[in-house]
């Protein structure tokens, strides 16, 4: 699977901001990147740190009046499809330092709150044929819908509302994750056919010793994302953070399978 990419941004910065940038996909060895290009207009020289966990990367950047981002990319994706129900169980104890950030609450993944609910409606299963449970009762459950959470929706309010956009898909399926002690991360990627066309969020989940995407919303599968970075909810992984204020002047996000 080879993916074409084309972001454009263009908002205007109230009066002077720093600006970190969040948008170029991440190297790895599940997905090749055969070109990629990103220019900003920045007063200043742009600085690029690394995304959390090592995966991707930022990119400091100065806004001052109009403030635009073009990203173009071409990435090959090496993921074959895994079947979750035949990966088996790591006891908690014996899981490598850096999943346990992922097996705790986080501020829009309130996994403390859930773990009753899923005591009681999947008592008895772990690891593999959870997450495919899990996966599935998000799925079933929600109805995808614009316009009715907003940036401050946590899992618990998506839990409550039914109602929702990938973010809130992603952060559900996350917290339930964590709940049945399963690390659970969110993801930015890019996918194609994702209706509207924007930035996508998915899930990561830590199972039978390594990481494997899941989209809850069913637009994407995981041989044709585009992992972006990974964080422990939507403020790691956020596109675009400005320290100050901004105005939206227009925004595309084109994916197409080549």
């Amino acid at each position: 699977m080879r993916l074409s990419i084309d972001v454009t941004l263009d908002y205007t910065i109230d009066g002077e901001a720093d600006v970190l940038l969040l948008i170029e996909a991440a190297k790895g060895p599940d997905q090749r990147l055969e070109l990629q290009d990103l220019r900003v207009h920045s007063p200043e020289p742009l600085r690029a740190v690394p995304g959390e966990d090592g995966i991707g990367q930022r990119c400091w950047a100065r806004g001052k009046g109009a403030f635009r981002a073009d990203y173009k990319a071409v990435v090959e994706i090496l993921r074959d499809p895994i079947d979750f129900s035949t990966l088996g169980d790591t006891p908690i104890r014996q899981m490598p330092p850096e999943t346990i950030p992922y097996l705790l609450p986080s501020r829009y993944c309130e996994s403390d709150r859930l773990e009753g609910f899923v005591e009681q409606e999947f008592g008895g299963m772990a690891a593999g044929p959870l997450a495919t449970a899990l996966t599935a009762w998000v799925g079933e459950h929600l109805t995808y819908a614009s316009g009715i959470s907003s940036g401050t929706t946590t899992a618990m309010m998506t839990f409550a509302e039914r109602r929702g956009v990938c973010r809130d898909y992603a952060h559900l399926l996350v917290a339930l994750a964590r709940a049945g002690g399963i690390p659970a991360r969110c993801v930015s990627a890019y996918a194609p056919g994702v209706d509207p066309p924007d930035f996508h969020a998915v899930a990561e989940l830590w199972i039978g010793g390594g990481w494997h995407l899941v989209d809850a919303t069913g637009m994407a599968s995981c041989g044709n994302l585009a992992r972006v970075a990974v964080g422990r909810d939507a403020t790691d992984i956020a596109f675009m953070t400005v320290f100050g204020s901004a105005t939206l002047q227009w925004q595309s996000v084109s994916v197409k399978q080549l």
